[in-house]
């Protein structure tokens, strides 16, 4: 069973009348990118703040890396590393110096402080902009230079709060990259809040979904398409060439649906658009496409769908499906 490093357990804020996350349950494993999507509003900010230790719940507990936010926040900042949407940096300070004396902060003697900021600036891409005043930096490097910012205590966690937001998009290429390669070397625990569902789908191993305060979904992409479009069971797109005539001239004559009855697996058959769509328990692609031609259909299109996290997005927010 792997390893939790973020615990929500039936975690709530509220302000007055207003329930800004509602009840919310959620474990976030070690190693991996976990994405948390909603629009804005949805309450993701606040469900960091009380990660952070940085507004306490009403009710409900949460941890991060096994200890307790709300009664030791300074503990869980010590393994947390945060980047907000808008990162903070001295202006007339250069990035070095920023890096410097945020190390120096967390406990890192000056020495030893230069030589690890310079590492990381070069990991980041900003090696030829050390010197430079970060005033004079694009957002795409006051990113960069916020993810070295936190990368400097050599956390265990880090959260980021839509970080790509206002950075172009060959920089947005780039920072996502960046992020699942650091991951990858160093084995850090990302938890990414966004309402950009492309970055999400691009770099999540996992998904929450998120809306008026409450977790409507969580799981990969492939689990929560299976759990909305096909029930659990796998979806076959077939097209056939009606007008289609055999080799001697003759129309076949028999009923579509009929020649795929020997196939066990498959448990629906519908027509949609022209096409029809196939539910069946285990992937049998190949024995739809050997049925079809068998039987002397002229099969003009198969396609195991996949539905995107744009779709399953929808389908929540505008099919209706809020639980």
């Amino acid at each position: 069973m792997a390893e939790s490093i973020i615990e929500m357990v039936n975690l709530t804020k509220k302000y007055g009348d207003f329930t800004a996350v509602n009840a919310l349950d959620l474990s976030i494993e070690k190693g991996e990118i976990f994405g948390l999507l909603g629009p804005n509003g949805a309450g993701k900010s606040t469900s960091i703040l009380m990660m952070l230790g940085l507004t306490e719940p009403t009710s409900g507990e949460v941890r991060v890396c096994g200890i307790n936010s709300t009664t030791h926040p300074i503990e869980v900042k010590k393994r947390v590393g945060y980047l907000p949407e808008d990162v903070g940096f001295y202006d007339d300070w250069t990035g070095l110096e920023n890096l410097v004396y945020t190390a120096m902060l967390n406990g890192i003697i000056k020495s030893e402080a230069v030589d690890k900021a310079k590492i990381l600036l070069n990991r980041v891409g900003l090696s030829d902009e050390i010197n430079k005043k970060t005033g004079k930096y694009s957002k795409g490097m006051r990113q960069r230079l916020g993810l070295a910012d936190v990368l400097i205590k050599t956390p265990e966690v880090i959260i980021l709060d839509e970080p790509t937001s206002g950075i172009d998009p060959k920089g947005v290429q780039d920072f996502l990259k960046l992020i699942a390669e650091l991951r990858d070397e160093h084995g850090i625990s990302v938890l990414f809040s966004s309402h950009n569902l492309h970055q999400v789908q691009q770099i999540c191993d996992r998904v929450g979904i998120f809306v008026e305060g409450k977790l409507l979904a969580e799981g990969d992409i492939k689990s929560l398409s299976e759990k909305l479009f096909t029930h659990g069971m796998y979806l076959v797109e077939v097209g056939i060439d009606s007008s289609f005539r055999s080799k001697n001239g003759e129309i076949p004559i028999t009923n579509f649906e009929d020649i795929l009855t020997p196939i066990e697996q498959i448990k629906m058959i519908s027509k949609n658009e022209g096409f029809y769509q196939i539910e069946c328990s285990s992937d049998v692609s190949a024995e739809i496409a050997k049925a079809v031609v068998d039987n002397g259909f002229k099969l003009n299109y198969l396609n195991r769908k996949e539905y995107g996290l744009d779709a399953i997005y929808n389908r929540y927010f505008e099919g209706g499906t809020k639980q």
